[in-house]
């Protein structure tokens, strides 16, 4: 892969009833690009739109992927990658870093009726997750729209360790943003 290419990572930190999502424009050598943060709820179902509206206000077209931190952000407000592929015309991967059964039993613990409802036809519709290894540590990735081999972009743009630069420095990003944020809400 070409040392110039961009992806587009996100991630979060939250509390209570609001999250923050920050994203981070990474080109493959690491070279931190741009940033751009968005908000939503808190056992919501809003993530998606805020992931879209996050790419969108970035106005990025050099952008080549979107690397975004789980399927489940903010207590289970389940994305929709499918829908982010098509926000966006870029290949989605979601990137998880433990091996689990996966979210419906907590789903089933968390919510019932039309909200439980709503979360499992979501999760459900997204594409299984593909284990790979990148730099000796197991990683689960879901794709869509993505025409090259997993595992070679996702070491494209992996430096060091087993996050890929993109989500790793969001994540950063998200939890900065935070603490302005609650520093800003509670005073100094």
């Amino acid at each position: 892969m070409k040392s110039g290419v961009r992806a587009l990572g996100v991630a979060e930190s939250y509390r209570e009833e609001r999250s923050i999502l920050g994203g981070a424009v990474v080109k493959a050598t690491g070279v931190v690009d741009g940033f751009a943060f968005e908000t939503c709820s808190v056992g919501g179902l809003d993530a998606t739109a805020a992931v879209e509206s996050l790419y969108s206000s970035l106005d990025r077209e050099d952008v080549r992927y979107v690397f975004v931190a789980g399927i489940a952000p903010a207590w289970f407000n389940v994305l929709d990658l499918h829908s982010i592929h098509e926000a966006t015309d870029r290949p989605v991967l979601s990137i998880s870093f433990e091996e689990s059964p996966g979210l419906e039993a907590p789903l089933r613990e968390a919510f019932d009726g039309a909200a439980l409802d709503r979360r499992l036809e979501r999760y459900r519709a997204q594409p299984e997750r593909e284990r790979i290894t990148v730099n000796d540590q197991q990683r689960f990735v879901r794709s869509v729209g993505l025409d090259a081999p997993t595992e070679k972009v996702v070491a494209a743009f992996t430096l060091a360790g087993g996050r890929p630069e993109p989500v790793r420095v969001a994540r950063l990003a998200a939890r900065g943003a935070d603490r302005l944020l609650e520093t800003a809400e509670t005073g100094p």
